[in-house]
């Protein structure tokens, strides 16, 4: 008998619970640890932050699906990870011993690397539900008095399509109560050109979101860093190419939603050999970190380096088809070592995107994810926007039923199909 422990119970999580659950052995134990009693569905903080979508709309419990899957469960927070004990220590003070792990709790938002940030501060953030569902409150409050609107993603920040997402979701929302002529709207990025996305773009994402912007008389502001934040007032460096100061900004604004850099958990930070200086999982190509054979992670809580410098640092983004890839490979390379074998599935870290700008989106693949590629392709349409929704249903369905089946599994073929039929 074996027991895999699970820490984190989210896109990474969840499904690698209900693969680990269905692989494993009918003697092995499989034990979620999370500081949640609910599953939320990451991809529509977005609509929760315009106020599109209420928490409650977006949230599982957890306990009744873990019941029925036979899968224990733990709710509490993990107060430190012990890896040469193979244990994790929980918040009481009790531990949970482990034969194997796998590391899944997704990132610590680093507000505090930039004073005035995020919800303590004077800018929203759409990347958690309970940050998302305040946010969505005080929308609604500023669409009766409108001002200006300052979107995008500070420094080190490496999930860029969220931002492109609320910013676009937004400007459609304000169109619908007729007050888009109010409301100046500037988006700040790290990234050193529009649609970079951390991943020197895909396809003619550059082209296109610059479009989208012109289109809808946005204004932007590339290669920024954000130097601090007050109540009403962003300051911001503008650099070019070789990194020197081109421009400094004083922007005024009336809401904000910005983006901030990821680090890892602090009960990984810090572990020789297990993380890197940011706290990020070590792992090779098997998922497995290379000093603590039986410690897994999936998901954005792992170490990737990105393929180049940037004028700012950014980071490189991990998207559900990607995590999915994670996932599935992890749960077959843990049951290869359960039957005496190597480990020997790699994820496909492929990056598949369908961002919603609320009434369009634009979708976008890249195979693999850091070029040169074998496959790039964007397309935008209002497609994109019922993909989107269609995604969630899925999802949601997914984690209440305890379906282990990758979503994405096929999608990359469907999508290129209907770019083909576009043709």
């Amino acid at each position: 008998m074996a027991k895999i422990v699970i820490v984190g119970a989210g896109i990474g999580g969840i499904p690698m619970a209900f693969e680990m659950k269905d692989l494993a052995r009918k003697e092995d134990e499989v034990v979620v640890i999370a500081d949640t009693p609910t599953f939320h569905f990451v991809p529509s903080n977005p609509w929760v932050g315009v106020n599109w979508r209420k928490p409650e709309d977006i949230k599982v419990p957890l306990e009744p699906v873990f019941k029925k899957k036979k899968i224990t469960f733990i709710q509490q927070k993990v107060a430190r990870f012990q890896p040469e004990q193979n244990q994790v220590e929980l918040a009481d003070g009790s531990t949970v011993a482990y034969d194997y792990l796998v590391i899944a709790t997704g990132p610590k938002l680093a507000f505090d690397e930039i004073p005035g940030l995020g919800p303590n501060g004077h800018t929203e953030s759409v990347c958690h539900v309970d940050h998302a569902g305040p946010a969505g409150e005080r929308w609604e409050a500023f669409t009766e008095n409108p001002g200006p609107i300052i979107i995008g993603a500070v420094q080190g920040a490496s999930c860029f399509g969220p931002a492109y997402e609320y910013l676009f979701t937004a400007e459609t929302d304000l169109r619908q109560h007729k007050i888009r002529d109010k409301v100046k709207i500037t988006y700040v990025t790290s990234e050193p050109y529009i649609g970079h996305l951390g991943l020197d773009g895909v396809g003619d994402t550059k082209g296109m979101l610059e479009s989208e912007m012109r289109n809808k008389h946005i204004d932007w502001i590339c290669n920024a860093k954000v130097d601090r934040v007050e109540d009403g007032m962003m300051y911001v460096t503008e650099v070019d190419e070789n990194g020197a100061v081109k421009k400094q900004h004083e922007l005024p604004f009336k809401h904000s939603m910005m983006l901030p850099a990821f680090k890892g958990v602090d009960a990984l930070f810090g572990i020789e050999k297990l993380t890197n200086p940011r706290g990020f999982v070590l792992v090779d190509e098997h998922q497995r970190n290379p000093t603590y054979k039986n410690i897994y992670s999936v998901g954005v809580c792992i170490a990737i380096a990105p393929q180049k410098p940037t004028p700012v640092p950014t980071g490189v983004p991990k998207t559900g088809y990607m995590i999915e890839s994670m996932v599935t490979a992890t749960a077959h390379n843990i049951r290869d070592e359960l039957d005496g074998k190597e480990p020997s599935h790699k994820g496909t870290w492929n990056a598949l995107c369908l961002a919603d700008f609320g009434d369009s989106g634009i979708a976008f693949l890249a195979m693999p994810q850091i070029p040169p590629r074998n496959v790039q392709w964007a397309s935008r349409g209002r497609w994109v926007h019922w993909a989107k929704i269609g995604y969630e249903k899925y999802f949601m369905r997914k984690v209440r039923k305890g379906l282990s089946e990758p979503f994405y599994e096929r999608l990359p073929l469907k999508l290129m199909g209907i770019m083909r039929l576009k043709k």
